[in-house]
């Protein structure tokens, strides 16, 4: 085999071949699939859809064809992809809530609100709607440019013609390689108020446009929220937001009682969806006060909500089910359009609707022209047929006596071969006498239309007027007196409500917190007399006895250092022993609880290991959220939790298992929410025992036999007073024995 028949291979380097085919790549996913084009508000597989549909002649008021052989003719001829995401475009199109004013007529099922999918192609049918025809109107009259389909053996639409503005009006969101586009449906009537009035002012500012349109409107309804300013900004910028929330009614149902039906739900919120969300925030008592949801849904939405108590406000109800399910949403704009089919780019509202309206003044001049076109073709015939009536006995003479009577006509009467083709194309029954008046009335009627057509490609005024007319004809037939015309999506200001707890629906009463030594925990009704016996599990004792409320929260800190949290209106009554305290809480088995009391919002506590270190912690700051607690104070074994006391005072007193103490200034200790700490004693042999705070000018007192009371003050307090982490000197005469302070 010769050098010359072996394959020539071509190297480039990898970082620039790969470059190149990724752009081309970005460049067909922004151009042919996902950004729609301002003009028509499509996107490709749309409007081949539509003019696969219109080739099918589905019109509005003709019958139906299988979906299958609507999205098989979109493939075969037009969109050489999938046919199932054909077909999902095609249903999209067809439901009335996703879209605004929708394009395809469907019969059968086309997937509903719950998000459950259309039915296969095989069994669905559909035809164009009236809006679908609107936007194609004018294809016969080149009124847009045609290109060759995928394989060069068809022509399509490169943009429809579009008589009103669908890229607003529907809608539009994809995701393209680098960029994306959400644009929400608006209001048709609105829309062509606004392109009116741009018409009038070309230079009008975008706070003028948002007095004609206010915001989206919504095909599912709804209540928009969003501040005017807001509004007004995100459609200058093209980029922004707007709150939706659901529209709700209140239902009184007599002797106080009374529940929200919910009859509006957000664009693209699955009803299905969201009633399991409201239902799980029931189930997790996120939301205290929803007693139940039901779906009561027909062809109407209706879900249906129940507060706990009839004390309830429903605003507060609502607010929180605002703030927690998406019975209210943020709907995005983001208006990156391509503007002449090929540049994308993030637009203004102006930009989109002078986008739309020059491309309409082109439509309009091309179909002006095609129909100058049309009248100077006839015009033509016309004087041909005219002048063979004139002399029509030489024109019949040289037709049955001429071989060639076409050139013998021609050169006879100076016709051309238009005129000379198509007076021997004529029907003998043209040739009666009252037809010469009607050619001569349909010439003088073409003349008079040639005219105004030649006026309105001269003036610029006159094409604007026009495309108002033509506008004013489109609001009429979609506005806001037909079926869908009507504003759907409300205004309203947002009215914030202070979010509700469940220690907001807790009845505060008094109780009496019993906890045994082995952990056994129960709330008793009232505050019982602590001096009293209460009854414990055989071989168990007390260990907590306090009194407490229902709303409190109880703070338990184990041996490892670690906080846990008991809601107190979760404990089981006093009737019988209680429940083990760790079915309530992640405590591990190995792990010894150390204290157990009511939190105090605000209070600070002293906390302290055996091994002498600590620090002051907010009693916030022990609060847990999990089950499973917070680590507060880090210990390391043997070393344990040896000291959480309430602060109270100027000063420090700790004592060592070897009865050695030491006073400090409480500022020499750090406040913190987790951590070691700081050294408070130093010991050779041994621990800390025990730690307290109190006030200097009062001393420090503990009891002394008998129901005496000892205490030490200045100036003999003096002796044990040093800085922190100092040993100290051996603790008073008469400290307990137990080496502890009360």
């Amino acid at each position: 085999m010769s050098d010359t028949t072996m394959p020539h291979d071509s190297s480039e380097p990898l970082r620039r071949a790969i470059g190149e085919r990724y752009l081309q790549y970005a460049l067909s996913t922004i151009m042919h699939r996902a950004l729609p084009d301002a003009r028509d508000g499509l996107k490709p597989v749309h409007r081949r859809i539509l003019y696969a549909m219109r080739e099918l002649r589905l019109s509005s008021a003709g019958g139906f064809r299988k979906s299958a052989k609507i999205s098989g003719d979109v493939m075969g001829n037009y969109h050489p992809h999938g046919d199932a995401a054909i077909y999902d475009a095609l249903a999209r199109l067809a439901q009335d809530f996703n879209v605004r004013y929708p394009l395809v007529d469907g019969q059968g099922n086309f997937g509903n609100i719950d998000g459950d999918n259309p039915a296969a192609s095989r069994y669905t049918e559909a035809r164009m709607t009236a809006a679908a025809e609107a936007l194609l109107e004018g294809l016969n009259e080149n009124a847009v440019d045609f290109r060759d389909n995928y394989d060069g053996t068809l022509q399509e639409p490169v943009v429809l013609p579009a008589a009103f503005p669908n890229l607003l009006a529907n809608g539009s969101s994809g995701i393209a390689v680098g960029m994306a586009t959400n644009i929400p449906p608006h209001n048709i009537d609105e829309l062509v108020s606004a392109c009116l009035h741009l018409i009038k002012s070309p230079n009008a500012r975008d706070e003028t446009l948002i007095d004609h349109i206010p915001g989206p409107d919504f095909p599912t309804g709804g209540v928009i929220v969003e501040p005017r300013e807001s509004i007004i900004e995100t459609y200058r910028t093209g980029r922004g937001a707007f709150r939706l929330r659901a529209r709700w009614q209140v239902e009184d149902l007599g002797r106080g009682q009374w529940q929200v039906v919910v009859t509006e739900i957000p664009y693209q919120v699955q009803k299905s969806k969201l009633i399991e969300k409201l239902a799980d925030l029931i189930q997790s008592k996120r939301v205290p006060i929803l007693a139940d949801v039901r779906d009561e849904s027909a062809e109407d939405i209706r879900i249906v909500l129940e507060p706990r108590a009839r004390t309830v406000e429903p605003e507060m109800l609502m607010g929180t089910l605002f703030r927690l399910s998406d019975l209210e949403i943020r709907f995005s704009l983001n208006m990156n359009v391509l503007i002449d089919g090929r540049t994308p780019k993030v637009c203004s509202l102006k930009e989109v609707l002078r986008a739309f309206l020059d491309h309409r003044r082109e439509v309009l001049q091309r179909r002006s022209q095609h129909r100058l076109d049309k009248i100077a073709h006839r015009l033509e015939v016309l004087e041909g047929y005219i002048i063979a009536f004139l002399n029509l006995d030489r024109v019949i003479e040289i037709i049955r006596t001429e071989d060639e009577p076409k050139p013998v006509m021609m050169a006879e009467f100076q016709l051309s071969d238009v005129q000379a083709e198509a007076i021997l194309n004529m029907r003998l029954r043209s040739l009666r006498r009252l037809e010469e008046m009607e050619l001569r009335k349909e010439r003088d009627d073409l003349i008079a239309e040639q005219e105004g057509l030649v006026g309105l490609l001269a003036s610029e005024d006159l094409q604007w007027k026009k495309i108002s007319e033509e506008l004013r004809a489109v609001r009429k037939q979609f506005g806001r007196h037909t079926v869908f015309g009507e504003r759907r999506s409300g205004f309203s200001e947002a009215v914030e409500v202070a979010e509700v707890s469940l220690e907001d629906m807790i009845e505060k009463e008094p109780i009496t917190v019993v906890c045994s030594k082995m952990g056994w925990i129960r709330a008793m009704k009232g505050h019982v007399d602590l001096s009293q016996p209460v009854k414990y599990k055989d071989g168990d004792e007390g260990r907590f006895l306090f009194h407490a409320h229902t709303t409190d929260k109880l703070l338990l800190l184990d041996s490892n250092g670690r906080a846990y949290t008991i809601s107190a209106n979760n404990l089981p009554g006093g009737r019988g022993m209680g429940e083990p305290v760790r079915l309530m809480i992640d405590l591990p088995n190995e792990v010894e609880m150390m204290t157990l009391f009511p939190h105090v919002p605000g209070r600070k506590r002293l906390l302290a290991s055996s091994a002498g270190d600590g620090f002051i912690v907010l009693e916030d700051d022990l609060v847990a959220s999990q089950k499973g607690g917070k680590q507060v104070l880090n210990v390391k074994a043997p070393d344990r939790l040896a000291v959480c006391r309430p602060v109270d005072g100027d000063h420090v007193a700790v004592v060592g298992q070897n009865r050695k103490m030491l006073v400090f200034a409480i500022e020499e200790l750090p406040e913190m929410s987790r951590g070691k700490g700081v050294r408070l004693q130093k010991y050779k042999d041994g621990g800390l025992s025990d730690a307290t705070t109190f006030t200097r000018a009062v001393g420090l007192s503990w009891p002394f036999g008998d129901g005496k009371t000892r205490t030490v003050a200045d100036p003999e307090l003096g002796e044990w007073i040093a800085k922190r982490a100092g040993s100290g000197r051996m603790a008073p005469r008469g400290f307990p024995r137990d080496n502890r302070f009360p």
